[in-house]
């Protein structure tokens, strides 16, 4: 990953990994045996059929590689059935578009087409709806904890902060890259090479970058000479504390010196590297902090998605079929 899509990427839809996997209409054919349509759960008036729990058993043990018994089965496949009423109550109901644009953004991680994943998916026997009907579940039920209970999941900067202090006072190697934090002012800039142009030219674009990085000595500098450079970008300024970069990227900005280049990198656009305009210690954030915060926002979560699917279940009418 390059430092540009590093500082400019937008963040992911958040989406568990073994929902990447789904099971298919190619391991029962067009004629499915009729059994696998038996309804075997009725949760609020909607059938779960015996077809969706071999389904989702078969989904399971090819992202966990560990057997789920039936009834586990079929209290996952009950569960999101709750999970996508009771968002629907609350409005919180993707369309196929938004499904889709989130299979899509896997696909992307993948370095798949959504065609691409589709047809891997159906060339193992993976079924693509169950795995969106997967992700439907896990989307809804997301935005609905987060929105109805707001403010009961905020974290604290005080219990952040004591944690960290406790978590500091342990470690008898203080080590310093996890309790010292830093804002850093930066400007991407692009030296631009045509897709298919030969090895040469990037070879050419990469030795004018090495030079240009001995001669820039402050972001002004930087900024008078890119801007006025056929075939080259700087980007607006971008400011990022410690916490939001990844420990290389961290390294690499904490050896450049303020207002010169990063060493040139090879991208798709061209050769990349960015100019460091300043480098200020801050207290708001460390990496150890923002850590700590999303651990306890994840329990917070966790402990209030359990309640209150349990509270929705206690008022469901789920009844049990055929075996």
């Amino acid at each position: 990953m390059t430092v540009r899509t590093i500082l400019l990427k937008r963040l992911p839809v958040c989406v568990s990994p073994w929902i990447m996997t789904a099971l298919a209409l190619a391991l029962i054919g067009c004629a499915a045996p009729s059994y696998a349509q038996t309804v075997a759960v009725m949760v609020n008036g909607e059938p779960i059929t015996n077809f969706d729990i071999e389904q989702r058993t078969k989904l399971d043990f090819l992202s966990t590689h560990k057997p789920a018994s039936r009834q586990q089965v079929m209290d996952e496949l009950i569960d999101e059935k709750l999970k996508i009423k009771e968002a629907k109550q609350f409005s919180v109901d993707p369309t196929s578009s938004d499904i889709d644009a989130s299979f899509a953004e896997m696909s992307a991680r993948m370095h798949l087409t959504p065609d691409q994943l589709a047809k891997t998916l159906e060339s193992q026997g993976i079924r693509p709806d169950t795995l969106k009907q997967r992700i439907r579940a896990e989307m809804v039920w997301g935005s609905l904890v987060r929105g109805r209970f707001k403010e009961s999941l905020q974290v604290s900067e005080k219990d952040v902060a004591a944690a960290a202090q406790t978590q500091s006072g342990k470690d008898e190697k203080g080590d310093k890259a996890d309790t010292e934090s830093f804002e850093y002012k930066m400007q991407p800039i692009v030296l631009i090479v045509p897709r298919g142009s030969p090895t040469t030219t990037m070879e050419l674009r990469r030795k004018e970058a090495e030079t240009l990085r001995g001669r820039i000595q402050t972001c002004d500098e930087a900024n008078a000479l890119f801007k006025s450079m056929q075939n080259a970008a700087i980007r607006d300024s971008v400011i990022k504390t410690s916490a939001d970069l990844p420990p290389a990227l961290r390294e690499v900005l904490d050896k450049t010196p303020i207002g010169h280049l990063t060493e040139p990198e090879v991208t798709k656009q061209g050769i990349e590297m960015v100019a460091l305009c300043s480098r200020t210690p801050t207290t708001v954030d460390t990496p150890r902090k923002k850590e700590i915060r999303e651990k306890m926002y994840a329990a917070k979560f966790e402990a209030k998605s359990k309640a209150y699917l349990q509270q929705i279940r206690k008022a469901a009418m789920i009844e049990y079929r055929s075996r």
